[in-house]
């Protein structure tokens, strides 16, 4: 169901966004509690404001209005707002301007005994991330095989 949602109205809301020069970085459609929530990331260079935000949520909302039949048929909210902080990494891009920068690497499986990884992002291949991180106090290297990573953001280091 979700799914369906997200990829129904992915073009519209990557029109939107690519007619003002945004970035759509991600979307999800969620239940949280009783209520549905429609989701949209986006951001630019220089990061987004929160009027840039409602000017992409008015135009999809009446973008969603028109749509015969209506792609969500139960009530829901539409959230527009910037990925923040702890961007999720999804698209090639991401990881290639991640490369430098502290990451938080989420695993389907252990790998070195960890299922998470918080380092630097040292390495990109189509098949690979390779991530310096800090164990205990010893630094160290690991490379991860792109299939194992179940998440993949920016994260804060503290």
């Amino acid at each position: 169901m979700s799914n369906n949602v997200v990829e129904t109205i992915q073009p519209l809301a990557a029109a939107i966004t690519d007619a003002h020069q945004f970035e759509l970085v991600d979307m999800e459609f969620v239940r949280e509690g009783q209520s549905w929530f429609l989701r949209v990331y986006i951001d630019k260079p220089g990061g987004i404001n929160i009027e840039e935000c409602a000017m992409v949520s008015d135009e999809l909302s009446e973008k969603l209005d028109t749509i015969e039949p209506d792609p969500i048929p139960q009530a829901y909210f539409l959230e527009v707002s910037s990925p923040g902080a702890e961007r999720p990494l999804k698209k090639e891009a991401d990881y290639e301007n991640a490369i430098g920068k502290y990451v938080h690497i989420g695993l389907y499986q252990k790998v070195d005994g960890k299922k998470v990884f918080e380092g630097d992002l040292t390495a990109v291949t189509p098949d690979t991330l390779t991530v310096a991180y800090l164990d205990k106090t010893r630094h160290k290297t690991v490379t991860i095989d792109r299939q194992q990573i179940s998440q993949a953001r920016l994260a804060v280091k503290f």
